[in-house]
């Protein structure tokens, strides 16, 4: 039965195949422009303790920062593609994060340490477009498909794993004796390959385009953020991405430390960021075969047992499996979380939903990598994975209670 005009129905649907055409172009984009992150992150600690000669507990600050500009880029971003759209939002994202590795490249050969994290933080604005890249890839797709795209566009991260590490193995030396520079030199090409990928993005600018009469208008944003099945989403997202943020933050200096080369800490990060994006091209099956709260609940298991393995031993192997186990446990906690908040709003409530989700995660990722150094420097390797237990306990118990006592109420009701 058609919808009485003037009276809210379902959402507009796109195909399937225009909703995995765009969702295989955020993933292309996510290949070069998701790279910032572990190439912020694999060198940045790095990076800070070179150019500090003495508090070296200040080291991860510059990879705080870069978290830190993901969350405060959050709301700018989607208020922007609000204004403009989608794809000249991710465009203007993009540029941001070749803005941010030149002004990064230009701190090191200063050996400015405070302009280096500014330029992480810069990175992270950038970054903060690129983490809605998984939310862009529901719009208009059936609820039924939407873990499906959000996978896809995280399995783009698989490349991102292999690209900005190998970025930083063959040009971080190129300008020696100033370290790291040629790294974030080869980060601004890769947000212009990005920048030109993302040209060719096709989304509606606006949920009712085409549509007006069929969109459900818009709640208050404390309404559809005071759902218990939001909060649950929310809690068990930042769980997953701050005990994975802290961990991955530290595990750089924690194998140096053992006199472990860099080389070795670089690769074990590579390895780690293939284990997060890699099991994405069938986290979405698993999702729809399984359901959403077993597969955060198995990734939250697969996080405490990553803290397990990095307790038992300080060998290489020991870190490369922590890392690997940590990377699976944050791929399936995180899309899990994402697919449970993504059913929660409305097409006209998701860029305030989704820019306020992003904001409260990585203001507390942020917090989570800056506390990572001062931890480690303080009490170790060893506290720094005895943190995770508590952290994965409290989020299973809100994911047991929430599928209990607060069954789904789609955002469509």
């Amino acid at each position: 039965m058609s919808p009485v005009a003037g009276t809210p129905a379902a959402a507009p649907v796109l195909g399937e195949k225009t909703v995995r055409r765009n969702a295989i172009i955020l993933a292309a984009a996510q290949a070069f422009c998701g790279a910032s992150g572990p190439v912020a992150i694999s060198i940045g600690g790095l990076a800070g303790s070179w150019l500090l000669l003495a508090d070296k507990s200040l080291a991860t600050l510059p990879v705080t920062g870069y978290n830190l500009g993901v969350a405060l880029g959050a709301l700018p971003a989607a208020a922007l593609m609000r204004a403009v759209g989608r794809r000249y939002g991710f465009i203007s994202g993009a540029l941001v994060t070749s803005a941010g590795g030149l002004v990064a490249a230009t701190a090191l050969f200063q050996e400015s340490f405070w302009l280096f994290a500014l330029a992480l933080m810069l990175i992270g604005v950038g970054g903060s477009f690129v983490q809605q890249y998984r939310f862009a890839a529901t719009d208009g797709a059936r609820r039924s498909f939407q873990s499906r795209a959000i996978s896809i566009v995280l399995a783009g991260g698989i490349f991102a794993a292999v690209i900005g590490p190998q970025t930083v193995r063959y040009t971080a030396d190129l300008f020696l004796p100033v370290e790291f520079a040629g790294a974030f030199i080869g980060l601004v090409f890769l947000g212009l390959a990005g920048a030109a990928i993302l040209s060719f993005l096709r989304i509606p600018d606006s949920p009712d385009e085409g549509h007006p009469a069929d969109i459900l208008p818009a709640r208050p944003l404390a309404t559809v953020v005071a759902q218990p099945r939001f909060l649950a989403g929310l809690c068990c997202g930042v769980g997953s991405f701050a005990m994975m943020s802290f961990v991955m933050t530290g595990a750089p200096l924690a194998m140096v430390g053992c006199g472990l080369s860099k080389d070795i800490s670089t690769l074990g990060i590579q390895w780690h960021v293939l284990a997060m994006f890699g099991p994405s091209f069938f986290t979405g099956r698993l999702i729809q075969r399984f359901g959403k709260e077993r597969i955060v609940a198995t990734g939250l298991l697969l996080l405490a047992a990553s803290a397990a393995v990095s307790l038992s031993g300080l060998a290489v192997w020991q870190f490369w499996t922590g890392l690997v186990l940590l990377g699976l446990g944050w791929n399936f906690g995180f899309i899990g979380s994402t697919a449970i908040v993504a059913e929660t709003y409305r097409p006209s409530e998701k860029n305030k939903t989704q820019g306020l989700h992003d904001f409260v995660l990585f203001s507390s990722v942020s917090l989570a990598s800056f506390l990572s150094g001062r931890t480690f420097v303080a009490a170790g390797w060893e506290t720094m994975n005895m943190v995770v237990f508590p952290v994965v306990l409290v989020c299973l118990m809100v994911l047991v209670l929430q599928a209990r006592f607060a069954p789904l109420q789609p955002a469509a009701d």
